[in-house]
């Protein structure tokens, strides 16, 4: 695509990222097949298209209104796109440039902003978050339901294994997991340590940068993400470890790109690029131990089970496939769901500043799962879970079903304990 950028981008490194993007684009369409806000709202400005040549228009200093910002805003950041495009377009890099210059020039009204604030200073700070979060289970019954949507049920985490192992891995914990979802965590512990493996988690850590980046602070973005690297590089200068696993999908793109968002941190560069290639979505381990995993599995017949794989796992981290192979290696009988690649619609904070696209979005996932698990024959296929690999992906469908979510690396963790 032929651009010409205006003389306020065109020498940044911004800029130059955005140029190389867009000259890939050829217009072709093939991602408006693919994108679910195009599918639901049928506009070509809300589709990848569409967005790619607004932000184009924006990027050589056409005037930028309040119809540019809400297209953008629209866009989930799902990355099916990148699955589709024949042309490689990095559409995620790009839509984070466009989003953050529109937001400069188009002020948002004053709700938007306390929403938006609130998010970004509540959600990435676990000191804040926790408090709030039990404040609101507490009174869970009284909330209306689109807050009870947000806030589940009081779990237990369960043990944290206390054996030592020469094989060390450091995992993130995340920002709102340990408080939603806690046991989450503690069985991803438990299964590594089944593979002989001990989990580490490093104080002073947090936020990956995802919820701050993408919501146009990426300072802040960024300030979490050196406060990650900093946190975890002396065990990694020593190699005491040899993986920074991620159980958040979410999480897990966004420090597989901590070398692109700090590429040009001369103090971070180079140590945010090593943590880059030692991150691993936590069923790339699993999946490199599955023969000693299958041999401590104790089946106890075929169980049933639907997996959503989440936009960030398969279009973020183009990991597909692998957590399907652990699953049903250990005696999982998974249905074929309809649609698998498109978002449910949760997004990070999307469902809530979206809310009725998201929940169109899960609706219609939460269908094409139903559909799976109807054709499914066999014991146990009416009890069916829900699996899925992300934080916001279980808490956004578990909203819409009565059926249980859960992420699959607890449901391996109960066979083992069986």
């Amino acid at each position: 695509m032929e651009t010409h950028l205006a003389d306020f981008i065109k020498d940044t490194p911004e800029g130059q990222e955005a140029e190389a993007i867009l000259r890939k684009c050829v217009h072709c369409g093939f991602c408006t097949a693919t994108c679910p806000t195009y599918q639901l709202l049928g506009d070509e400005l809300d589709g990848p298209r569409g967005r790619i040549y607004q932000i184009k228009q924006v990027l050589e200093g056409a005037p930028v209104t309040a119809s540019t910002q809400k297209h953008l805003d629209q866009c989930l950041t799902c990355r099916n796109c990148e699955s589709t495009c024949p042309s490689g377009v990095e559409y995620g890099k790009l839509v984070d440039i466009g989003r953050k210059i529109v937001d400069e020039q188009v002020p948002r009204p004053l709700t938007q902003q306390l929403v938006r604030t609130a998010l970004k200073e509540v959600l990435p700070r676990r000191w804040l978050f926790g408090p709030a979060m039990k404040m609101g289970q507490m009174v869970r019954p009284l909330l209306p339901k689109v807050l009870q949507n947000k806030v589940p049920a009081p779990q237990s985490a369960g043990a944290w294994p206390t054996q030592a192992h020469a094989r060390k891995v450091i995992l993130l914990e995340g920002c709102v997991q340990p408080s939603m979802m806690p046991n989450i965590n503690s069985a991803t512990a438990r299964v590594l340590n089944a593979l002989n493996i001990e989990t580490l988690v490093v104080k002073n850590t947090g936020c990956c940068g995802a919820l701050r980046f993408h919501m146009n602070d990426q300072d802040g973005g960024r300030a979490d993400m050196r406060r990650n690297i900093d946190a975890w590089w002396p065990l990694v200068e020593r190699g005491e470890i040899e993986a920074i696993v991620m159980n958040a999908s979410g999480c897990g793109v966004t420090v597989r790109e901590y070398a692109h968002f700090l590429q040009h941190d001369a103090a971070y560069a180079a140590k945010a690029e090593k943590i880059s290639v030692l991150t691993r979505d936590i069923s790339e381990v699993v999946f490199a131990h599955l023969h000693i995993l299958k041999q401590k599995v104790q089946h106890k017949g075929e169980q049933a089970a639907a997996f959503h794989p989440p936009c960030t796992l398969q279009h973020g981290q183009k990991i597909r496939g692998i957590t399907e192979q652990i699953l049903q290696a250990c005696g999982f009988k998974l249905a074929a769901i309809p649609d698998s690649h498109l978002c449910c619609g949760s997004a990070g904070a999307y469902s809530v500043l979206n809310p009725e696209i998201a929940y169109q979005l899960r609706d219609n996932k939460l269908n094409n799962i139903e559909q799976g698990l109807q054709a499914c024959t066999g014991s146990g296929c009416s009890g069916a879970n829900i699996l899925s690999a992300n934080i916001g992906c279980l808490t956004h469908l578990q909203s819409g079903t009565e059926r249980p979510v859960n992420h699959w690396i607890e449901a391996i963790d109960r066979l083992l304990e069986s």
